[in-house]
């Protein structure tokens, strides 16, 4: 059964995405940023309560990353649209999360590789967006000169990391797929 009470909680926090890009692209950063604390926090909830009760559902495996990404990948949207971070820096975290996309779909497609788990590198890279998002919003919304310099190497760490994540998983992908065409040209017994 999809419709759980975590499985709402991952609902909302979609229906609440679109509110916080529009607050951070108009400057709002502290509404945006208390939205953004609201967001997460449902995100704890969500997967807390699947877990302690047993309602996990197949459903909630693939809707809360997926919600994940839309909430992070519209906050750094709106940011960029209000001002506070280089629109680079969405191309970018963009382009990695499009290549990754791109690389499940062939692996989905061509293989039998089903096992598509974030690397190390790839939650270092969401940890340093999620970082770097909530510096850049303090920042802004306090007016702090500290916050700011807090943000700015932060946001060279988002940029380091989607690059070096995003090579990590092409390297995966291309020791599969090497893996797979070796134990296919071997003779059979």
């Amino acid at each position: 059964m999809w419709l759980t009470i975590p499985n709402l909680l991952t609902m909302v926090r979609i229906v609440m995405t679109p509110f916080i890009l529009i607050e951070l692209a108009r400057g709002r950063y502290m509404a945006g940023g208390w939205m953004f604390g609201a967001a997460a926090f449902t995100d704890i909830l969500d997967g807390g309560l699947a877990r302690r009760f047993g309602t996990q559902s197949e459903t909630g495996q693939y809707l809360d990353p997926v919600a994940d990404k839309i909430l992070l990948s519209c906050i750094y949207v709106g940011l960029a649209l209000g001002g506070a971070v280089p629109v680079w820096i969405v191309v970018l975290i963009f382009a990695r999360d499009i290549w990754i996309l791109l690389l499940s779909g062939v692996a989905l497609r061509f293989t039998g590789f089903r096992n598509l788990q974030p690397s190390l590198w790839g939650k270092a890279s969401t940890f340093a967006q999620v970082m770097a998002a909530v510096a850049v919003m303090a920042a802004r919304a306090y007016q702090s000169a500290v916050l700011e310099r807090i943000s700015t190497p932060l946001i060279w760490a988002v940029a380091l990391l989607a690059a070096v994540s995003g090579l990590n998983y092409s390297l995966r992908g291309v020791a599969y797929f090497r893996r797979s065409l070796s134990r296919q040209s071997q003779p059979r017994r």
